[in-house]
């Protein structure tokens, strides 16, 4: 039926969403929690209980780490809107390859986080270190 609403457009039947669209996304989901429980929650409890034990010479920047987990979920979570609202299955297995891209350099960030943060503070114990060897040995 037309209608003066329509232009003068008929409706036509949207085709279904390939199968591809869902296997890609299911996968995507698994591989992406997988990367969260496996890497992201242990990685980050490990770095913050060296933290701990350190006193604080190993430093953890918890902000920081929070405020990118929370971005990447974001993205991630947009990559998979996007993969799942495709009606191509190429598309949408190119969103959930980057959405899983995503989750690993999220799960990457704490580390390398500490690393530099820790040698920075590594720089500044250098001469307590020192100092302390000079009272000790004269």
């Amino acid at each position: 039926m037309t209608t003066a609403w329509s232009g003068g457009r008929r409706s036509r039947d949207r085709r279904p969403r390939p199968r591809g669209v869902w296997i890609a996304g299911g996968i995507g989901v698994f591989l992406v929690l997988a990367v969260a429980v496996g890497g992201f929650l242990p990685l980050v409890g490990f770095l913050s209980g060296v933290t701990a034990t350190t006193a604080g010479l190993v430093p953890f920047p918890f902000v920081r780490v929070t405020l990118i987990a929370l971005l990447g979920a974001v993205v991630v979570l947009g990559l998979f809107l996007l993969a799942l609202t495709r009606r191509h299955t190429a598309t949408a297995t190119t969103a959930v390859v980057l959405a899983v891209l995503v989750s690993v350099a999220v799960t990457l960030v704490p580390v390398v986080l500490v690393a530099v943060g820790s040698a920075d503070r590594a720089g500044d114990v250098w001469p307590i270190v020192t100092e302390l060897w000079n009272r000790f040995t004269g």
